[in-house]
């Protein structure tokens, strides 16, 4: 099968690429810099292609003749505005529908499309409502469709090596006597990446995944104060967790805005913490998935 995986050089995207490099799969990996793939050059079965996602023409390019497209891309971080700021639409919502439109175009009737848990035209924060009209690009696209078709995943907050949240909370243990953490009493489903390149992988061999939307959630809900405890235990750094009024949490997330590069906490990431963040049920049957609690993984890692 020859796939394009756009968003391959990201944290799903390396996982999964190792994941299907072993079997007789063609991958294609598109990257603005070539050396941000430079990790994958060393599966003889990816090919890297320096080139800008965003123009329909180059979608085209890399789209045609392949037999699956896999979206991946997502940003944590954006510019605001209503309902969310011209880096969330490009990336979480014009693009999945460029993507759908040169599938369309080309012929290719297999797209599996990463969302997250949460996502939601009505969401609390610019990132859920995003995400969520991604997902009704997709659809819309593709409803015209005589065969195949998309199949979204809704994955909780990831967990694994080189992860940006449990590493984070092991990091902050480093430096600070206390952990002041806004959303402390949050609920949250974290799911290893692993399982969700299990998810896909099973998904890109199964027709019958087509036209579904799917959770992913670990095996046990956290509160999200639990979670920065146990990753900064975990560490070698035991540290209190101190539970701050989200007012409070907003005001550090403006400063942090205000810090070069991308900020650790935003305050659209505490929009994202307004309420809980769990599945409805079980990962479905049909993807053939026993999921991995963080208690199993993390603490090899941090």
């Amino acid at each position: 099968m020859r796939i394009l995986v756009i968003g391959g050089t990201g944290f799903i995207g390396r996982h999964l690429i190792a994941r299907l490099s072993g079997g007789l799969h063609q991958m294609i990996v598109p990257t603005r810099l070539l050396a941000r793939g430079s990790e994958l050059q060393v599966f003889p079965t990816v090919t890297l292609v320096q080139t800008d996602i965003h123009d329909d023409a180059s979608l085209d390019r890399l789209v045609r003749g392949c037999d699956a497209v896999v979206n991946l891309v997502g940003i944590l971080h954006g510019n605001t505005g209503q309902p969310y700021g011209s880096d969330f639409a490009r990336a979480h919502v014009l693009l999945p529908q460029r993507i759908a439109q040169a599938c369309r175009r080309q012929g290719v009737h297999r797209l599996l499309h990463v969302s997250a848990l949460g996502a939601d035209s009505q969401g609390d924060s610019m990132y859920q409502r995003s995400k969520g009209d991604g997902e009704a690009a997709i659809k819309h696209e593709f409803q015209a469709a005589s065969e195949g078709g998309w199949t979204i995943f809704r994955p909780s907050v990831l967990f694994g090596p080189d992860d940006k949240f449990t590493n984070m909370f092991a990091r902050l243990a480093r430096w600070l006597p206390v952990l002041p953490l806004a959303g402390a009493h949050v609920r949250l489903q974290p799911v290893y990446v692993g399982d969700v390149v299990e998810a896909m992988v099973s998904a890109l061999g199964d027709t019958h995944t087509c036209g579904k939307t799917y959770e992913l959630g670990g095996p046990q809900v956290y509160t999200l104060g639990e979670i920065a405890r146990l990753c900064a235990a975990w560490s070698g750094h035991p540290r209190p967790v101190v539970s701050m009024p989200m007012g409070v949490g907003r005001i550090q997330a403006r400063l942090f805005e205000c810090l070069p590069g991308k900020p650790l906490m935003s305050r659209d990431n505490l929009d994202s913490l307004r309420r809980d963040n769990i599945c409805a049920g079980p990962i479905a049957p049909e993807l053939h998935v026993v999921p991995t609690g963080l208690e199993a993984v993390a603490p090899r890692y941090l």
